[in-house]
């Protein structure tokens, strides 16, 4: 049996096909009972709309494109979350690609969204291709979510305040009485700024900053903390860069015997819901993913209504989730 088309809708209902068109747009003043029998006609009738017809016709595809830099970031699942709810409320759909695969394959990043002609693009984390952003902006709304790298004219940037968020984590440490404080550092404009919030913080202290550089994995934050064990003068409490570094930190200091935060204090950054785990219960740097994730949507939303201009920059402000793995030096004098 072929399909139900919108012409077997609009005789069942008792309509034309334009008033049918209006009903399921959610457009155009329609008069309840007569929205109620096309509704119930499309329910009885188990009639979809062709999506891509109407693409023909609004020459929009109503996706929209989403380059994610990491999959294993679980503070990017958070982001998604909170893109998702305003792009569906506005009838649109999320197409995701992994930029990191495509990047190890050699691909052109952008080029499978414009085959599939989405109406714009999210970039979800750094990804290095600013020059491609830029030639894109032109075409399509072009919104960078979770990133501080310097983007091209034309392109939104939406993300947490990473000075800020770092320097509330060294003042909780230094606010507890340590002072041999050392820093799991990362990479990219993201890593930059936490470091220098951390910098800033201990030099304002009159502390002097530690500084351990690291690549934001758990493998990562395990190896720098064995590192910094190591040390003849080892550090009291560590600010990781994110959680996943956190984590491996933990370990480490599991490993080595040194307890958690009786010898060694340790703040994460992103508050993921890995730092909600109660085994773990990081102190963490909460930067609002889900916030994020909202306000890159409706960055998308503001150019398809208002488009061209300069892009804009908009930071969420981090506030500090103090659980169980910080407290005083353990031998009771400053660290």
């Amino acid at each position: 049996m072929r399909p139900p088309t919108i012409r077997d809708v609009a005789e069942r209902a008792g309509v034309s096909k334009s008033l049918v068109s209006l009903v399921l747009r959610g457009s155009g003043p329609v008069r309840p009972e007569k929205r109620e029998a096309v509704l119930r006609a499309v329910r009885e009738l188990g009639y979809r709309p062709n999506a891509a017809a109407r693409s023909l016709s609004e020459r929009r595809t109503r996706t929209i494109g989403v380059l994610l830099d990491d999959l294993r970031n679980p503070w990017f699942v958070e982001l998604l979350d909170g893109l998702n709810s305003p792009l569906h409320a506005a009838g649109l759909h999320m197409i995701l690609a992994d930029a990191r695969l495509g990047r190890r394959m050699g691909h052109d990043l952008a080029e499978p969204f414009l085959d599939l002609g989405v109406d714009g693009l999210v970039v979800v984390g750094t990804v290095p291709d600013a020059v491609g952003l830029g030639a894109l902006a032109p075409r399509m709304p072009v919104v960078v979510a979770g990133a501080r790298e310097a983007q091209p004219p034309g392109v939104d940037v939406v993300a947490g305040d990473d000075e800020r968020g770092a320097r509330l984590a060294t003042e909780h440490l230094l606010g507890l009485g340590h002072r041999r404080i050392a820093h799991l550092a990362g990479h990219g404009a993201v890593g930059a700024l936490r470091r220098r919030g951390f910098e800033e913080a201990m030099r304002a202290h009159g502390a002097e900053p530690l500084v351990e550089p690291g690549d934001l994995t758990e493998e990562g934050g395990y190896r720098g903390t064995v590192r910094l064990l190591s040390r003849r003068e080892r550090p009291t409490a560590l600010f990781a860069v994110n959680d996943m570094a956190a984590v491996g930190a933990l370990s480490a200091a599991g490993e080595l015997g040194v307890r958690v935060p009786g010898e060694l204090s340790v703040t994460g950054y992103d508050n993921t819901g890995v730092s909600r785990l109660r085994h773990l219960w990081l102190t963490t740097v909460d930067t609002a993913p889900h916030e994020v994730g909202r306000r890159a949507a409706r960055c998308l939303l503001d150019r398809f209504e208002r488009p061209g201009g300069e892009g804009r920059v908009r930071l969420a402000a981090p506030t500090l989730e103090v659980r169980g793995t910080t407290g005083p030096p353990g031998d009771g004098l400053t660290g």
